[in-house]
């Protein structure tokens, strides 16, 4: 390659939904809001661009509140054609596996997670590092088990505290 690409930024990322009502419901549950429906058809051009022959889709863009730099996921839900897979049987597989999301207090968020119903991967843990534990983190599946992970950072100690 001759040169860096002119990439800036993360623009969004897209899920494929089952039921987009379901998923926009959940979505809004962790923090998302609904911004932008896009439109059930689109030209031949948007069609061929994503290597797709003309479709029927419902969906829209949605913007976890709050979030800097901003976090946008587009929720689509495949009309026609469609495909009614799941996403994935494990999470050593190629191509993306999960969406990590940074959370400031993962036992609140385990327990909201938890009166959801929502399933989990397994139970929380902490990753070490050589300069001491890391962050903690729980994989969860949305409705069509799409594996997101909750992050928290590891919190610093208060300065003069003596943390042995």
């Amino acid at each position: 390659m001759s040169g860096a690409l002119q990439i800036s930024g993360l623009v969004h990322v897209n899920i494929n939904v089952s039921d987009f009502d379901r998923s926009r419901r959940f979505y809004e549950a962790l923090g998302f809001r609904l911004f932008w429906m896009v439109p059930p058809t689109n030209s031949p051009q948007v069609s061929a661009a994503v290597g797709m022959p003309p479709y029927e889709v419902k969906g829209g863009l949605m913007r976890l509140e709050n979030a800097d730099p901003p976090l946008v996921i587009d929720l689509l839900e495949w009309l026609s054609p469609s495909d009614g897979d799941p996403p994935y049987r494990h999470l050593y597989h190629l191509g993306i596996a999960r969406i990590a999301l940074a959370t400031r207090d993962l036992d609140a968020d385990l327990s909201t997670l938890t009166s959801l119903g929502v399933e989990f991967v397994g139970p929380p843990a902490r990753v070490d590092t050589p300069q001491g534990p890391g962050p903690r983190f729980v994989c969860f599946k949305d409705p069509d088990g799409t594996v997101l992970e909750l992050v928290e950072m590891a919190r610093a100690e208060a300065p003069g505290s003596d943390a042995r």
